[in-house]
């Protein structure tokens, strides 16, 4: 704001006072039917981003009500069966739940299931990541296409193609195999072998670990694909061979996401059923040796039961697909638990 001077006695009038310039204001674009257009654009963008949030949101939802009716379904029949059964269902050796009264627990099915899925992960993991670092930091370019699809091919293959070709291929040509175990393991009683058809844990350990080996080798070999380059070249800068990049670089980087491959892996050798079924002689008792014929898993269990179960039964079946649910519902869990952990697994070479 400008202050009128006064002038000085017997001095030169004051200047009139400058006006203020204007302020411009906001430049509004021709209305040419071009706003029009682009409001109903606008309009029609956010209303189909609405859809797709409400279809995501509701895909999500739904997700979760079906999980919550299976368990609800899972406690619901086995609670009919579990207050009538006169044994511990956590340690009782024995299943016979149409006897009066029901006597039934999961002692050697929880044994079984946890033996033949410990010895898929332990043959399985070391190969799989073996397999992972030769086609992400070994392989000639030409082979990792051809080789990777093999790997891929593999995971599709359904589960009761495995178990015919268990009960054909692999088993029959295992007896030198068990043989060698029990000739020179056999003093630990854990290799003993009496003879007769390898239709023990120890072969569906072996077929199992045939059926993840494609699940932890993606999942590894996806991770050890984000390590960041400038970690390996620093490595290689410093004087390092390639097998030290590999541990100092690679190994250290995508540990988590090895662990929770294998954990997927785990969950997929717990939950497995017709393969099990058809190479495994089954039997309600815990074998010392693992290459005695006998034992059972869960999922085996249910499948050879269910067909000619009376509803006592099969409520008995259900209670045990209850304990497998859950743990198979802990097991991947913790796997995804691992892999939100590492958030540099997306977007590691930004």
């Amino acid at each position: 704001m400008d202050i009128p001077t006064t002038p000085a006695p017997g001095g030169p009038p004051a200047a009139p006072p400058t006006p203020a310039a204007p302020q411009p204001g906001p430049v509004r674009p021709k209305d040419d039917g071009r706003r029009a257009e682009f409001g109903k654009a606008r309009g029609s963008r956010h209303l189909g981003d609405r859809v797709f949030l409400g279809l995501s949101r509701g895909s999500g939802i739904l997700l979760l009500v079906v999980m919550a009716a299976i368990a609800v379904f899972l406690a619901y029949r086995s609670s009919l069966i579990l207050t009538k059964n006169h044994g511990n269902f956590f340690t009782t050796f024995e299943w016979n739940p149409t006897a009066m009264p029901p006597v039934f627990g999961i002692a050697v099915l929880a044994f079984g299931t946890v033996v033949s899925s410990v010895i898929a992960m332990a043959l399985a993991v070391p190969v799989s990541v073996g397999i992972a670092l030769f086609l992400t930091h070994y392989a000639p370019r030409a082979a990792r296409g051809p080789i990777s699809y093999v790997i891929d091919l593999l995971a599709a293959v359904p589960s009761i193609v495995y178990g015919l070709w268990g009960a054909l291929v692999l088993v029959p040509h295992l007896n030198g195999l068990y043989g060698w175990l029990d000739q020179y393991l056999g003093w630990t009683g854990i290799f003993s072998w009496q003879g007769g058809a390898p239709r023990s844990l120890l072969t569906v350990g072996i077929l199992l670990a045939i059926m993840i080996l494609p699940i932890v080798t993606n999942v590894s070999r996806e991770v050890f694909r984000q390590v960041p380059q400038a970690h390996e070249e620093a490595a290689l800068a410093l004087g390092a061979t390639r097998w030290e990049v590999v541990r100092t670089a690679v190994l250290p980087f995508g540990r988590s996401g090895v662990i929770s491959a294998s954990m997927l892996g785990l969950g997929r050798a717990l939950g497995e059923t017709m393969a099990v079924a058809t190479v495994l002689s089954p039997g309600f008792t815990i074998q010392s040796s693992l290459l005695d014929p006998g034992g059972g898993t869960f999922a085996q269990n249910i499948a050879s039961k269910f067909s000619e179960a009376s509803v006592e039964g099969r409520d008995a079946l259900i209670a045990s697909g209850l304990v497998l649910f859950v743990i198979t519902l802990l097991v991947n869990g913790a796997a995804r638990a691992i892999i939100a952990r590492r958030k540099e697994y997306s977007g590691a070479d930004a």
